[in-house]
């Protein structure tokens, strides 16, 4: 019995030596590692989507306007800006991976690329968010020269509006997530 009492002592007294809040920095490496990575799954996937729609809708507005019956000069507007616009995904893309050399692999590295592809992905919601309002003018343009009624020309600016609006909610979501990372870095440098 005074054996166990004596172990039991002794292990109370190391414990009572060791701090109680000790930061676990795997599980935190881990937690940067998961963070980073589905931001660099989103960007990706952001990207690619907005790419790959811009481009087949610029050839799909070219096609209907070559082979219809019907001539309509907007599409050609419509078209050179989605074009353009995924023309200047494409080379932001490029910068972005070319950029991801820049980061070494250590904590700190992999949460300031975290932010960085976070801070890019929100930039690139922003900027979607405000190609919808040219989006819409060429739309409606195309549309109204295109003979439909100004019912419809209606209708389709206010799904535009809509879709704008509902923007906003999206961006604020990559706004909070890059949020949470400044705010891991703010805690990680008060730690050091």
């Amino acid at each position: 019995m005074a054996m166990e009492f004596e172990e039991l002592r002794q292990v109370w007294d190391s414990q009572n030596n060791k701090t109680l809040y000790v930061m676990d920095e795997q599980a935190l490496y881990n937690r940067i590692l998961s963070k980073k990575k589905q931001a660099r799954h989103i960007t990706n996937i952001s990207e690619l989507l907005v790419i790959i729609v811009n481009l087949g809708s610029g050839c799909f507005a070219l096609a209907v306007n070559t082979f219809s019956n019907h001539w309509n000069g907007y599409i050609y507007f419509l078209s050179a800006w989605m074009f353009g616009t995924a023309l200047y995904l494409i080379v932001m893309r490029m910068r972005r991976i070319a950029a991801n050399k820049l980061f070494d692999r250590s904590m700190r590295g992999d949460l300031l690329h975290a932010i960085s592809v976070a801070t890019y992905q929100v930039r690139l919601s922003q900027m979607m968010r405000w190609n919808i309002l040219p989006m819409a003018g060429l739309s409606a343009l195309v549309v109204y020269a295109g003979g439909k009624s100004i019912g419809v020309v209606i209708a389709m600016i206010v799904a535009f509006a809509v879709a704008f609006y509902l923007s906003r909610w999206e961006h604020n979501i990559y706004e909070n997530k890059k949020r949470e990372l400044e705010i891991l870095q703010q805690k990680l440098d008060v730690e050091s």
